[in-house]
């Protein structure tokens, strides 16, 4: 055979040698015996730092506990930034993130999306002394998000005038408001009731009644780990049946908890 021909034969094979190539998640993390987990460990009650045992827990913790179960493996746990979710998913330092991810058409481009295993509203929260009534009323305002959030995003869009601010996290956007640097802060209202009832002199603030879009959370996986979302969606599906997402739910956010929240959605496919 000719070198050209060896060439030709060569090139001719690696589709199927990157094929044969392309790791498998679900596979590797039953090999490894560990589903690797990203989350946030900042975000009270999704993941944070128990102060009195200095583990890790909330509800994102719980969620990937129950998918690790399902699989019949330990789980570890993975503290990322906000802005460093997706890189970490798709470089494979994790197999799934647990990490406050709101659906997006942008986001579903680069990463797949689990069922909804929480759904929350996204709205404002302005100085109780603000003449802010509604949320056209702050065209033209300084808005705080976190960057790199799917709230930073969906404000832009919403009020296309305004002037969006980036901050580190949600307290950083919570003391600009305090100090009258930003007009409103944009965030989920679980977010915001928690910076509210976390504040130390309960600084007078208000969360606008109308919410301005209602946000889909799934887990997230990289793109091409359809056994994974299979098996991540059984799980969750499972726990739904079961009643153990619901006793979740409650746990964390109902009535016994400083949210007093009701469960309004149920795990399932998310609309989109």
């Amino acid at each position: 055979m000719t070198i050209r021909n060896l060439i030709c034969a060569a090139l001719l094979a690696l589709p199927a040698m990157t094929g044969l190539a392309q790791a498998d998640a679900l596979a590797d993390i039953k090999t490894r015996g560990t589903l690797v987990c990203g989350t946030l460990g900042t975000s009270e009650p999704f993941s944070f730092q128990d102060t009195s045992t200095r583990s890790l827990v909330g509800y994102d913790v719980d969620i990937c506990k129950l998918v690790a179960d399902h699989l019949g493996v330990e789980v570890e746990y993975k503290l990322l930034a906000v802005a460093a979710r997706i890189p970490e998913l798709d470089s494979g330092r994790v197999d799934v993130l647990a990490a406050n991810l709101g659906w997006s058409a942008d986001r579903a481009a680069q990463i797949d999306f689990s069922h909804q295993y929480y759904v929350t509203p996204q709205k404002l929260l302005v100085r109780a002394d603000s003449d802010i009534q509604s949320i056209d009323d702050l065209q033209g305002k300084r808005i705080g998000a976190t960057k790199g959030s799917s709230s930073e995003r969906v404000i832009a869009e919403r009020l296309p005038e305004s002037r969006v601010i980036g901050y580190a996290d949600s307290p950083a956007a919570f003391l600009s408001l305090q100090q009258r640097k930003i007009d409103a802060q944009f965030a989920s209202e679980l977010v915001l009731v928690r910076l509210v009832n976390q504040s130390p002199d309960r600084s007078p603030t208000r969360v606008l009644e109308q919410s301005v879009v209602d946000e889909p959370w799934g887990l997230g996986i990289r793109k091409g780990e359809d056994a994974l979302v299979a098996e991540v969606n059984a799980a969750l599906d499972e726990a739904e049946n079961s009643g153990e997402a619901q006793a979740l739910f409650d746990k964390w956010f109902g009535a016994d908890t400083p949210y007093k929240l009701t469960r309004s959605f149920q795990i399932g496919p998310i609309a989109n």
